[in-house]
């Protein structure tokens, strides 16, 4: 199989971006379409950066589709099955759909029945970690009849690829019990760590999470978990909605994952209400929850 690849990434946010800065060596041309470069307020300044980038910014899925034989979806977790349907119009017989998207494996079946119907190959891909501070050698499981194609390709494109099953929604269903932990995580220190710093018991909580758990910097790690929770709450409060799938496509009830997304959202709320606006640019634990303190009393 040739390397040389015509690469389209759908969804040009922070992991469709940083895919296509990370692959455009090994690619004949990359181009790249975003709902919000349909919207006039945001598409001037997604151009630019698209064409900072080397990348073709396009007029629309046709556009994209017409352009490439790789493409790589990278949309928020609600979107995965629309963009797969609307890619399936227009895509090339033997094109390959590499789905990047959190999703459960349900949807993962029927985006593929999409692509596969419309002759093009699909392969999901269950991302790991963070995109940051990996890039394109994030972790992934690929699954899918075509995944173990792929998988030597990908490799040789230097990506952390692993092949999951042949079955498809196997790397979904990895994915998103993982998630129902790591994003969890952070929801309960948000909650936790905000309600000590209330009622200022926080030092005395983290000493003994400390003692519990002494492998974990608890206060490093809920910076970390507020900063990507009031960056990216709304995508992950989207996840979570289909790790809540996942969970009903077992058979039981999803109380925790519900939850979770519930917390997310708030904490998105929260942030584009602005109360974070007065936060340093490296700020610890303590300044996001007194953010989140003082939204309340003004509340």
């Amino acid at each position: 199989m040739s390397a040389s690849f015509r690469l389209g990434i759908i969804g040009f946010g922070e992991v469709g971006s940083t895919f296509a800065q990370g692959l455009k060596g090994v690619m004949a041309s990359v181009s790249a379409w975003d709902l919000l470069l349909g919207d006039d307020a945001a598409a001037t300044s997604m151009r630019a950066r698209a064409e900072e980038a080397g990348v073709h910014a396009c007029a629309g899925m046709a556009e994209l589709c017409e352009r490439s034989d790789f493409i790589i979806s990278a949309v928020t977790a609600s979107n995965t099955l629309a963009v797969a349907k609307e890619a399936a119009a227009h895509i090339g017989q033997g094109s390959w759909f590499i789905d990047l998207n959190s999703a459960s494996p349900g949807t993962k079946q029927a985006a593929a029945g999409h692509i596969d119907s419309a002759g093009a190959r699909y392969v999901e891909a269950g991302v790991m970690t963070s995109v940051p501070p990996y890039g394109i050698k994030v972790p992934m499981l690929l699954g899918g009849k075509h995944a173990a194609e792929m998988l030597p390709v990908l490799q040789g494109f230097g990506m952390a690829v692993k092949h999951a099953s042949d079955k498809l929604g196997i790397a979904s269903a990895t994915k998103m019990c993982r998630s129902v932990m790591i994003k969890g995580l952070e929801a309960l220190v948000i909650e936790s760590f905000t309600t000590a710093r209330h009622y200022g018991v926080e030092e005395a909580m983290i000493a003994t999470l400390q003692e519990t758990f002494p492998q974990i910097d608890w206060p490093r790690q809920g910076e970390y978990f507020y900063s990507r929770v009031a960056q990216h709450g709304k995508r992950r409060a989207e996840e979570m909605r289909e790790v809540a799938n996942t969970v009903r496509e077992a058979g039981f009830e999803p109380y925790m994952a519900a939850a979770i997304a519930q917390k997310h959202d708030w904490m998105a709320a929260r942030a584009r209400g602005g109360s974070f606006a007065s936060v340093s640019k490296k700020p610890r634990w303590q300044e996001w929850a007194d953010g989140l303190l003082a939204s309340r009393e003004q509340s």
